[in-house]
């Protein structure tokens, strides 16, 4: 196959469609049985330290959620796609009514140390992504489990790193959706990242010492930017922040972009590389906020990331015998999971599709297939010279 060209493969099904039977392959697993309260029974678990493995099915539905919904956020509509998204709305809405039930079978651990603190982050930053098709359609009494639910990881101290940010994720999402919030435990994380931890180069640091990984786009700059969005909403002094902060998702959203090569592949640095395409997190939040400079299409951007998705997820080996993520970074590949890793870790993967939140008349969708920077670099074309930026 020449990658040096447009792939022919799949040419039946527009871009749009190849993303969405990725998502509704990854997705349909974990909605069905957490509606049906059997994500406990039917969810296998790998994990490489068994202590973890009781948190598995939290991080699947937190990551999930995060990944999927603003994309259900476009609601339903008498398309296929329209229907899709009915269907996963409503699995989501029955599922979270389960997982946070204590008299379900599926009702879930949110108070132990320290795990449920991340995935109960991931899953308020998919409430807020998802407000009106989730949170809204659930009853009160199912919001009212949820919130107490979250509520009870104010117990769980985060880690010196990326962690502080959870706190803050959830309390952003309960002042939204409550009036009320934990003063300290959202400003922390928010004042950490402003005033301390900027690395330059629309580069934080995932604590005080820069890290050569993704951490900036798998939790970093995506939480930083709903929960300083919120806090704009509501008002809070620290808003103040976002601009700047945008700033520098809009750069590093383009770093994103130059790091997927010709052939639609990207480097496999740093740690959890099995969260897959989570890696272009930031850059498909980018994209959604509509945040990319002039000179970065989005045409090209969807064009990289179709090629980047159907060299990550067309093969079957990602997936077991019912549909189930696999550890692997493209296919199975044990040797890729760390300490912490176990099945629902790999369901961060979702948020590389935030893109799917644009409605198809988004030139992000209508625009034509589009060389994207390292293609056209590598095969003599000009380009635009990527320049640091000053803060």
């Amino acid at each position: 196959m020449n990658f040096f060209k447009k792939e022919n493969t799949l040419s039946d099904k527009t871009d749009r469609e190849i993303w969405v039977n990725i998502i509704e392959r990854i997705a349909s697993p974990v909605l069905t049985n957490m509606a049906n309260e059997t994500l406990k029974k039917n969810m296998p678990i790998e994990y490489v330290k068994e202590e973890r493995a009781k948190f598995a099915h939290l991080e699947a539905v937190g990551r999930l959620v995060c990944g999927i919904a603003p994309w259900l956020e476009l609601g339903p509509d008498n398309s296929k796609e329209g229907q899709l998204r009915k269907k996963f709305i409503d699995l989501t809405v029955k599922g979270l009514g389960n997982i946070s039930n204590p008299n379900s079978k599926d009702y879930l651990i949110f108070d132990e140390p320290y795990q449920p603190l991340v995935d109960s982050a991931h899953l308020a930053e998919g409430l807020v992504r998802g407000k009106t098709q989730i949170w809204n359609r659930m009853d009160s009494e199912s919001q009212e489990m949820l919130i107490e639910a979250l509520k009870k990881t104010r117990s769980i101290e985060p880690w010196n790193n990326n962690w502080i940010l959870f706190p803050s994720m959830i309390e952003a999402f309960l002042l939204d959706v409550t009036g009320e919030y934990d003063e300290d435990k959202l400003f922390h994380g928010v004042n950490t990242y402003m005033n301390h931890w900027y690395c330059g180069d629309g580069h934080y640091g995932d604590g005080p010492m820069f890290h050569m990984d993704f951490y900036n786009s798998f939790v970093i700059h995506p939480m930083l930017t709903d929960i300083l969005t919120i806090m704009k909403k509501h008002g809070l002094e620290e808003n103040e922040f976002l601009a700047a902060h945008l700033h520098r998702l809009r750069h590093y959203g383009c770093q994103l972009e130059r790091l997927i090569s010709p052939e639609g592949t990207y480097p496999i640095v740093g740690r959890s590389m099995l969260y897959r395409t989570a890696v272009f997190q930031a850059l498909g939040q980018a994209c959604l906020l509509h945040l990319m400079p002039e000179n970065v299409k989005p045409a090209q951007v969807r064009s990289a990331l179709t090629a980047v998705f159907k060299r990550q997820f067309l093969s079957n080996d990602n997936f077991d015998s019912k549909g189930w993520l696999r550890f692997g970074f493209n296919g199975n590949q044990k040797g890729v999971a760390e300490d912490y890793s176990n099945t629902g870790s790999l369901y961060l993967c979702t948020t590389g599709f935030l893109p799917l939140g644009l409605p198809e008349t988004d030139e992000f969708w209508t625009g034509p297939y589009t060389e994207w920077t390292s293609l056209k670099g590598w095969t003599g074309k000009d380009i635009d010279s990527d320049m640091y930026i000053k803060d």
